[in-house]
């Protein structure tokens, strides 16, 4: 799979969908916040780090390759379903570099000024999706006991 840019994809999506994912981010957000509330801010905070637009992107990604599909006359909910499994799998790289991205922080924060840690921290975080994103197009396993597949990229 090649990671690139495709900005005709904006196009096709609907301000609805847009709006649907603004407000299902703006839910997570507030749900968060009323945690953070309720139990703290370091509790708040684990409920924060939740990918707020995950949830609506991976139906709209779902939706978008089905229907795809289906205008070429072939059956797409598993090619849909594969797309949005795809995206999650993204996303998991990606959460584990918000991962770095917040030790750091935490680590840093009491001892250096805002704009350092921050630079830091964002730092810590590309590093880490970088090397897991290397580590799983080289085929290694980055679970133990879960497999990549290598045919991933070959998928139409």
């Amino acid at each position: 799979m090649v990671v690139k840019l495709q900005f005709a994809t904006l196009r096709k999506t609907r301000w609805s969908e847009y709006a649907t994912r603004f407000l299902i981010g703006a839910f997570v957000t507030v749900m968060a916040g009323l945690i953070a509330e309720k139990f703290g801010p370091s509790i708040g905070g684990l409920f924060l780090a939740f990918p707020a637009i995950f949830p609506a992107s991976a139906s709209l990604i779902q939706k978008h390759e089905r229907q795809r599909k289906e205008r070429a006359g072939m059956n797409g909910t598993d090619r849909g379903r594969v797309a949005a499994g795809i995206d999650a799998f993204g996303a998991a790289l990606g959460s584990v570099g918000l991962v770095a991205f917040a030790i750091t922080t935490w680590k840093m924060l009491p001892h250096f000024p805002l704009a350092f840690t921050l630079t830091g921290a964002t730092f810590a975080w590309a590093t880490t999706a970088a090397l897991f994103w290397i580590l799983r197009k080289r085929g290694r396993s980055l679970v133990p006991g879960l497999q990549t597949s290598k045919e991933e990229g070959k998928r139409t």
